[in-house]
């Protein structure tokens, strides 16, 4: 309900993808920054809305909590990065160079992978996985649809799932939050993305509702907390 207490969170990492880091996104993608930007736009409430959803079903926060306290950046010095402590240059050439090496204060993409339950060094297509549970491809093709990119909405997806999961792991150590704090503060984004509605917010609001019935059911969240349900401690 206090939607002003905080900043939105899709807002604040908007602002820190300006600039570089969303021109590195855009050749990558093969497209000019405008367009990556609005996908970007489009790419960010699925992502966060998704991981609030999950954050609200039982042991989805305490998995996603467990997983981010494990790879906080505390080897790193507090100067010269975006996102609160985060080298956000290194994590972006960690993903876009491919594969899931070692960047940017996570200990690697296939680290937090495994801490939330996915198999062995997928890297970026696991943590998509657990954020989407079976509807990661769903979520790449509606978004390729919706921003035009056709196939590099999976593409951006795929790069922008590790960047959103260290945002996450900064925010976490910088504000000393608890499991309760987190689930609060996805559960609120949540709600944000879906009152402002926009492209976004639609894409997020088809994810979440897969029986198209206009109401989530059980099967809905069996298929949208999937990844997280598995992983309760």
């Amino acid at each position: 309900m206090n939607s002003n207490d905080n900043a939105s969170l899709v807002d604040e990492l908007m602002a820190q993808l300006q600039g570089a880091p969303l021109q590195q996104i855009a050749q990558q993608l093969g497209t000019d920054q405008q367009q990556a930007g609005d996908a970007v736009g489009m790419a960010l409430p699925m992502l966060l809305g998704s991981l609030g959803h999950n954050a609200q079903q039982p042991g989805g926060a305490d998995a996603l909590f467990n997983a981010l306290q494990g790879h906080m950046p505390d080897q790193q010095p507090q100067q010269a990065m975006g996102l609160g402590g985060l080298d956000l240059g290194g994590l972006l050439g960690s993903v876009l160079g491919g594969g899931g090496g070692a960047g940017g204060g996570l200990g690697g993409l296939g680290g937090l992978a495994s801490a939330l339950g996915g198999g062995s060094g997928g890297g970026a297509g696991d943590i998509l996985g657990h954020i989407f549970g079976g509807n990661q491809q769903n979520a790449g093709n509606s978004l390729g649809q919706a921003s035009g990119l056709g196939a590099g909405g999976g593409q951006l997806l795929q790069i922008l799932a590790p960047i959103v999961m260290a945002f996450l792991a900064n925010r976490v150590q910088s504000g000393g939050m608890d499991t309760g704090a987190l689930g609060n503060m996805l559960g609120q984004e949540k709600s944000r993305v879906q009152q402002q509605g926009g492209a976004g917010g639609g894409l997020l609001g088809s994810l979440l509702d897969q029986d198209g019935d206009g109401q989530v059911g059980l099967g809905d969240l069996l298929k949208m907390g999937a990844g997280f349900l598995n992983n309760r401690r």
